[in-house]
């Protein structure tokens, strides 16, 4: 989803940067020279820094000082990810990589901890780093000489910031760090999915508050796009997490369509046909088989809609199915459970899975089916009635 590039690594994850924090940076840097004079001015009353206004003011000295305050921050915001990383590495959870983006930093973990007490470690680690990195700035702070006004105002600036941020980010704002925690003390009493529910509606109610103090004067774009993304992220994060505890005991095999029952077409379709076909059958893709003789029949791909709106319409009839399928098919066995299909289908961005088992095609899941079954296992408690739990008599 997020276009980034990797930077280097520490203790062994990656680290990345999205193309979105190449903008938010120099943001940044450009806020902190603007505001330099008020900012230092909150220090010396704050912090009895001593720093001279004239010092920082003058010259070029606001641009230098807020890009280096800038870049000390996001050296927090990473310090601050690595300690979501090695807490969760710890417990056995490998991370993909950090990303620095537009809103910060994200961790990505593999998989999430369903132990509350795993999830709880692993939340509040972040914040623990960023009140660390917060009282080492003001140690180094205090040993800086009053004469070095500018390193003073960015030690100060990144001191006061690491610990705000730190209790920003304990907001119960699911999947914040707060949320996350409040998740973890929901889940010692609740099932993990409505632990998640719960804390994911806390976490849309504080989206909308935030929301709304960022719409008021002053306006304040930062925190309008947070809010959102809170917003976001909890629905998504939300609906995920229900759809996996729907969908723990359910295989491909239940959800899928059958081969018998599948819509198939030749290779040697016109591609006007296959458009027509898929007109009056309501079918946006279909596998593509060959036949050599009676009951010798051969996956060779598969053909959606897409490969076929790729073709002028005036030059349809010349052209066939054989000519813009898709012969690096992606496949998945019967056994495998219906939540490996709904990330396979998410991480190749693709609306179907072969079925196959033994190199033989058996069906075929789409989407639609999933979305389907999940509607089912939410209504009935199970896709085969047979597996539902009985009533005593």
């Amino acid at each position: 989803m997020m276009r980034s590039f990797r930077i280097g690594s520490l203790f062994g994850i990656p680290i990345k940067l999205d193309i979105t924090f190449l903008l938010v940076l120099p943001f940044f840097a450009y806020l902190i020279g603007f505001q330099i004079d008020v900012v230092s001015e909150l220090l010396n009353t704050a912090l009895g820094a001593g720093i001279d206004i004239d010092a920082v003011t003058g010259g070029m000295m606001p641009w230098i000082l807020g890009f280096t305050a800038a870049v000390g921050l996001f050296v927090g915001v990473i310090l601050h990810e690595l300690g979501h990383s090695l807490t969760a590495q710890r417990y056995g959870f490998p991370i993909d990589s950090i990303t620095l983006w537009l809103f910060g930093g994200i961790a990505a973990l593999s998989e999430m901890p369903e132990d509350w007490r795993q999830e709880f470690n692993i939340a509040i680690a972040g914040p623990i780093v960023s009140i660390l990195v917060g009282i080492a700035s003001f140690g180094l702070f205090y040993l800086t000489p009053a004469s070095f006004d500018g390193a003073r105002f960015v030690l100060g600036y990144l001191a006061i910031l690491n610990i705000a941020l730190a209790g920003f980010n304990m907001l119960p704002a699911f999947p914040m760090d707060g949320g996350r925690v409040l998740r973890a003390f929901l889940a010692r009493s609740k099932p993990y999915a409505k632990a998640t529910q719960q804390a994911a509606t806390v976490g849309k109610i504080f989206a909308v508050l935030m929301g709304i103090f960022g719409i008021l004067p002053p306006f304040n774009i930062v925190l309008v796009g947070v809010a959102f993304f809170v917003y976001i992220a909890a629905s998504s994060e939300a609906q995920q997490v229900t759809m996996k505890a729907a969908f723990q005991d359910v295989t491909v095999a239940d959800i899928m369509t059958p081969a018998g029952d599948l819509h198939t077409v030749a290779p040697d379709t016109s591609v006007a046909t296959l458009i027509q076909r898929m007109f009056t059958e309501r079918h946006t893709g279909y596998p593509v088989i060959e036949s050599s003789g009676w009951e010798d029949e051969r996956l060779i791909g598969l053909v959606t809609l897409t490969d076929a709106r790729s073709i002028d319409p005036v030059e349809r009839e010349a052209y066939t199915v054989e000519d813009v399928m898709t012969t690096d098919l992606e496949t998945i066995s019967p056994e495998s459970n219906a939540m490996e299909a709904i990330e396979k289908m998410r991480d190749n961005d693709i609306g179907r899975l072969l079925v196959v088992d033994n190199g033989d095609l058996i069906g075929l899941i789409s989407r639609s089916d999933l979305m389907t079954a999940f509607d089912i296992v939410q209504k009935s408690g199970a896709i085969d009635p047979s597996r539902q739990p009985r009533t005593a008599d």
